[in-house]
């Protein structure tokens, strides 16, 4: 690990906000320019190894557990670090951005765990970045009460969910913050800023800087960061092995190493969770040139698909026989007020979580927090009074390569509505995170990055294997733009239109959206200054 490249000093770019000099100090501003120099060439490495892999897949290369780890899949006396304070009983997580108004409904909702998510679920505006590390201070500091305009009070209670924080990932840069003419890695700034500030006072409040790591696709990306921990560390004097982080295993590539990943991040693990949207994300954009990796509509593709069934029991199987959570995926729905309705969807809720508590994980993600208790009573029934149930080992699992890759057996061509509806949750929610919201709620279920990705790689991969027609997609997109339209007369109705063009009609697959639309932000704010 190289830490000795020469610090430049890190240039802020963007017009000072209400209170940023709270967060970016002299100091936390110094931490970052290590942290680049140290870091930048590393992270410039696993971006390349991305595109080399995703070029020998698509090459024909087969997707196996690889060889070359075998010893560390066989090896049976290693195990991931012991529950950390706070982090011992995870049976409801609640996620969402780190705004003043969820955080404090979050952390007050009865969940064990908040992540706040300064990745899908933000808008990475400048106001949202600086924002979020204010918000996460001041929920430190306990200084965020606040009352609204209508009068309605904020406040925290007494027992708080623990704070998890998850950075934005490799790919995304942060372009307010420059090094030498350069902008920053995101996933450095996110981490850096809080880490700066907050690590030592959340040991001090008798937790510990803990973190949930996106979007990884191997096992050299869980050592970059392993590093990261150990050089923030020591940078701080903050004793090794106090950080602690979840990895989500959202890319089909990381399925195949979740050992290895568990085993880079041994001494700062806190387990694995099952990603299930991004996963989705990844498989179709990883296998979108094949023929036989064709999803149905995003609606028919449910945890009880064959080869979501391998990804999950295989998740369990492997963070049990270390020693580490295992945490199931997200439950997306949010209640409305219809009653009909909400029953209908709280009881998916319950089947999806008694589904995860009976195969052995430990806790679950929910979006909203009226879906806390459902998923508390869930976990309540199978845990009973214990923490976890990591005595589960799950031995009864096997699971080979070709079980992870089992999509035929659901193979289906998409419906009209289908084709239709990924259209309209994409444009949506691209307006939305052009306009600073990451989270939105749309036809009931909290929409974010992830499944916007989804909608659009599935319209991208129906048109180039022929199973839709550009022309009816057009058809439609021209009509959700209207409609969208007539909603909402400030929406940036032209720009998401040519965020999804972009994006989902383009003859190469981007590999996220996130970039284009992140111009796009940089644009407006230019315009703005101008």
């Amino acid at each position: 690990m190289s830490t000795h490249a020469p610090t430049r000093h890190v240039e802020v770019l963007a017009t000072p906000g209400d209170r940023h000099e709270e967060i970016l100090t002299p100091g936390a501003l110094e931490f970052i320019a290590r942290l680049d120099a140290a870091f930048h060439s590393r992270r410039l490495e696993v971006l390349k190894e991305r595109v080399r892999r995703s070029t020998h897949l698509a090459g024909g290369t087969p997707l196996v557990f690889p060889l070359a780890t075998r010893a560390i899949r066989h090896d049976a006396a290693w195990r991931a670090a012991p529950p950390a304070p706070g982090l011992t009983d995870r049976r409801v997580e609640i996620t969402g951005p780190p705004d003043r108004r969820m955080a404090v409904n979050a952390l007050n909702s009865g969940a064990r765990v908040w992540m706040a998510d300064l990745e899908d679920a933000t808008s990475p505006t400048w106001d949202n970045v600086i924002g979020g590390q204010l918000t996460l201070l001041d929920v430190i500091e306990r200084r965020i009460d606040f009352a609204t305009p209508e009068g309605k009070e904020y406040r925290l209670g007494p027992d708080l969910a623990t704070i998890m924080v998850r950075p934005r990932g490799w790919h995304l840069l942060e372009e307010h913050l420059e090094v030498g003419g350069r902008p920053v890695s995101a996933s450095l700034v996110d981490f850096g800023l809080y880490f700066f500030h907050c690590a030592q006072r959340q040991i001090d409040a008798g937790h510990g800087p803990y973190f949930y790591l996106p979007k990884l696709e191997n096992r050299y990306e869980a050592r970059l960061w392993n590093d990261i921990f150990l050089f923030a560390q020591d940078l701080l004097g903050i004793p090794r092995g106090t950080v602690r982080a979840t990895v989500l295993i959202e890319t089909i590539t990381a399925a195949f190493e979740m050992e290895e990943i568990l085993y880079e991040l041994r001494e700062h693990s806190a387990g694995l969770n099952a990603g299930r949207w991004d996963y989705l994300f990844s498989l179709i954009k990883t296998f979108g040139h094949r023929t036989d990796f064709q999803l149905p509509d995003r609606s028919s593709v449910t945890m009880t698909a064959p080869f979501m069934r391998a990804y999950t029991e295989l998740l369990v199987r492997t963070c049990h026989k270390r020693g580490a959570h295992a945490i199931g995926g997200m439950a997306a729905q949010v209640p409305g007020k219809d009653a009909g309705a909400d029953a209908a969807s709280l009881a998916r809720v319950r089947l999806d979580k008694e589904r995860e508590a009976e195969d052995g994980f430990d806790g679950s993600w929910v979006a909203h927090p009226r879906l806390v208790p459902v998923c508390r009573d869930v976990f309540d029934g199978v845990l009973g009074e214990r923490p976890n149930q990591l005595e589960r080992t799950r031995e009864d699992v096997e699971v080979a390569s070709h079980d992870l890759l089992s999509v035929r057996r659901i193979a289906a061509p998409p419906t009209a509505e289908g084709i239709r509806s990924n259209v309209a949750v994409a444009l949506r929610y691209f307006d939305a995170w052009l306009r600073g919201r990451g989270a939105v709620a749309l036809s009931g279920l909290m929409e974010d990055a992830a499944t916007a990705e989804i909608a659009r790689v599935q319209i991208w991969q129906w048109l180039r294997h022929g199973r839709a027609e550009r022309s009816a997609v057009l058809d439609f997109l021209d009509a959700e733009c209207g409609a969208l339209a007539e909603e909402d007369p400030q929406a940036l109705v032209a720009e998401a239109r040519e965020v999804f063009v972009n994006t989902a009609l383009a003859p190469c697959l981007p590999a996220f959206f996130t970039p284009e639309a992140y111009t796009r932000h940089l644009v407006r704010r230019t315009e703005a200054r101008s």
